[in-house]
């Protein structure tokens, strides 16, 4: 099966948010998504919303930047997006818009499904598991300008997932329980077919055989079912980062967004180079995903073919360094840089279990918190409240 890959300007990014809809009074998630996208459809020229679409459930809008060639660019792209969903919001009167890897109380038996075939087609397939998918995450698509290097620099940032995961960790809380997991939604997302990590492939004619098995033995219908943690997108011609959970602050995804382009840009100059990336195992690769989604930025992560291992925290400290000159020439210092503000104030697991701690464990302050933060950015930590 030969499948195309498009054309795309070098190290160009595209950036999607998925954002939740709650009910103001209970925080509980509202599903009236798709009467959001009625009114921003009606708003919009050809009777369609060019960006802004819908989602698996009817909780959840998705929000999808144009093609950029900075992230300031991107973020602001989204920026406005946003602005137009919160318009309808207010509208309403009766919801508020949050982002986070998970809701931290609601149940998956009370969500209504998105009327689409293909997600009707999810369902009926995956059943429990495909019904929990109360998620949300961010993903990252970064232009690669050749076909042959979208691989191996997909296998190159296998060695940095469990730092995106870390920065982004955002799911500690499922159905109204506190899991001690960083990031719940990690694992998960997981359980779906062809979801997860992906397989060492050798080359781009091993990856075309790849979605072959999987059309023919009806897996999937074509390679846009291949939903790995990080994924070529044929499409768009880009690297697509999909490992984080949803973060609820327009600088969070600036910074994530920033951090994913310079990868990439880093490592196609070291290709262009005649440099061979390092590859991690794949047993050392599936080993960091679960001590990211487990300990988050406390997270001691292998970082290299002998099993040296670090504190994650202390290993990307060291990579803003080393991609400080990338970030220059692709103009994103200053969103690069803004890492440190989570390194430095905590991710958003950890304030989320700040605030439910100081709020006696009601994890209707958590929604009311994330709703904040989407509006205002990042709260300060609560009085008398310590990290966990």
């Amino acid at each position: 099966m030969a499948i195309e890959f498009a054309q795309s300007p070098r190290s160009t990014i595209g950036l999607e948010w998925e954002i939740a809809i709650v009910d103001r009074a209970t925080g509980e998630l509202a599903s009236v998504a798709d009467r959001v996208l009625e009114v921003l459809d009606a708003r919009s020229a050809g009777g369609r919303h060019p960006f802004i679409t819908s989602e698996l459930l009817t909780n959840t809008v998705e929000l999808v930047t144009g093609v950029h060639t900075t992230v300031a660019g991107a973020v602001a792209d989204l920026e406005g997006q946003i602005a137009e969903v919160r318009a309808v919001i207010d509208e309403l009167g009766e919801y508020e818009l949050v982002c986070s890897g998970s809701h931290p109380f609601s149940q998956w038996y009370d969500q209504h499904l998105t009327d689409k075939p293909r997600y009707h087609k999810l369902i009926d397939r995956t059943r429990w598991w495909g019904r929990n998918m109360m998620i949300w995450g961010i993903h990252v698509h970064v232009g690669i300008d050749e076909r042959d290097k979208a691989l191996p620099i997909l296998d190159g940032l296998l060695a940095y997932l469990p730092h995106l995961q870390a920065l982004s960790a955002s799911s500690p809380f499922w159905a109204g329980v506190d899991t001690g997991y960083a990031s719940n939604r990690a694992l998960m997302f997981q359980q779906l077919p062809t979801a997860g990590l992906p397989y060492p492939l050798a080359d781009w004619a091993a990856y075309e055989r790849y979605v072959d098995d999987l059309v023919r033995t009806g897996v999937i219908e074509d390679h846009s079912e291949v939903r790995w943690d990080i994924r070529p997108s044929p499409k768009w011609g880009t690297v697509e980062v999909r490992v984080c959970d949803g973060v609820s602050t327009a600088a969070e995804i600036a910074a994530i967004g920033a951090l994913v382009q310079c990868l990439v840009e880093w490592m196609s100059t070291r290709l262009d180079e005649g440099e061979t990336l390092p590859v991690l195992q794949p047993w050392y690769v599936r080993e960091n995903k679960w001590r990211a989604a487990r300990y988050g930025l406390e997270a001691e992560v292998i970082t290299d073919v002998a099993g040296t291992e670090r504190l994650v925290t202390d290993d990307l400290r060291d990579l803003l360094t080393t991609l400080a000159p990338v970030a220059d020439r692709l103009g994103c210092a200053v969103e690069l840089q803004q890492v440190r503000q989570t390194l430095d104030g905590g991710a958003s697991y950890q304030r989320q279990l700040r605030v439910a701690e100081a709020a006696g464990n009601d994890l209707r302050a958590v929604v009311a918190h994330l709703a904040r933060e989407l509006r205002d950015g990042v709260d300060e930590t609560p009085p008398g409240a310590s990290a966990r």
